[in-house]
């Protein structure tokens, strides 16, 4: 359509009968008249148009994504260095091309159960993290288990590029560049990660029915009593991706929802 879009952002929610939106951001105004065409082609709810009054996006931005803290960790921007209190456990996350600032409700149930693992006291050596993002989780579990990545690092995986190319710069950023090994794989078809199994910890932070299609694969490369962390489930996926993950040989031990998303801890039977 003329004016094109410069941005337009697609996430899904839960509010049926239209459980996806669609935000686009241009330049100068649309034609409302191609907008109420490509909503009545699509068969969607109407779209609304409104202006955006000037702002400083990024002072907006850096007051929008305030650190982040979970227990003993402290996740921020590169402009919140100052704030690191002493004895943190402090990560510097700069999110950009790349999702996992730890803002999200998934990210954040991921590292709250990051949290309770270590304050159990479970011992973690070998983890990965699949779809990684920036590698916050990577990079939490480095944080709150020193052991973990001596001997074998932990493994960082995306199937995007871009994402894995952020992950390398946050490790070294946050000095974690000898404990993280970066690789761009789909799900857990790489030779590192075959290589790496079996995993005391395996986090995925990504959606539903990639979740249930990884099933077997991540029953197949967790260490008996190891545990996995799932987010990017909605309420109604929740019951799909705990019995796919039963059948895989994993028994639930906490499930947490914030806000719209369920986080999932599981541990692989066999301890």
């Amino acid at each position: 359509m003329t004016p094109s879009p410069l941005g337009v952002s697609v996430f899904e929610g839960s509010h049926r009968p239209f459980p996806w939106g669609v935000q686009g951001y241009f330049g100068s105004a649309p034609d409302e008249v191609a907008l109420a065409l490509l909503a009545a082609a699509f068969g969607s709810s109407a779209f609304a148009v409104a202006r955006l009054a000037q702002a400083d996006w990024v002072a907006k931005a850096h007051q929008t994504l305030a650190p982040i803290v979970v227990g003993a960790l402290f996740i921020h921007g590169r402009h919140d260095r100052h704030r690191v209190p002493a004895g943190a456990k402090a990560l510097q996350i700069e999110a950009a091309q790349a999702f996992g600032s730890g803002h999200h409700s998934t990210t954040l149930g991921c590292l709250q159960a990051l949290d309770a693992l270590a304050g159990a006291g479970v011992p973690v050596q070998r983890a990965a993290d699949i779809g990684c993002g920036t590698a916050i989780l990577a990079m939490a579990v480095a944080r709150l288990w020193p052991q973990a990545g001596q001997m074998h690092p932990i493994v960082a995986s995306d199937s995007d590029s871009t994402a894995i190319e952020v992950a390398q710069a946050n490790a070294l950023v946050n000095g974690l560049g000898g404990r993280l090994r970066c690789v761009q794989a789909t799900g857990l078809a790489h030779p590192h990660l075959q290589r790496c199994q079996p995993f005391d910890l395996l986090l995925a932070n990504i959606l539903a029915n990639p979740l249930r299609a990884m099933a077997p694969a991540m029953g197949r490369a967790a260490a008996p009593g190891g545990h996995a962390i799932l987010s990017g489930i909605l309420p109604r996926q929740a019951a799909g991706v705990l019995k796919a993950y039963a059948r895989a040989g994993f028994q639930l031990r906490q499930r947490q929802q914030l806000e719209e998303w369920i986080t999932l801890l599981m541990q692989r039977e066999g301890c």
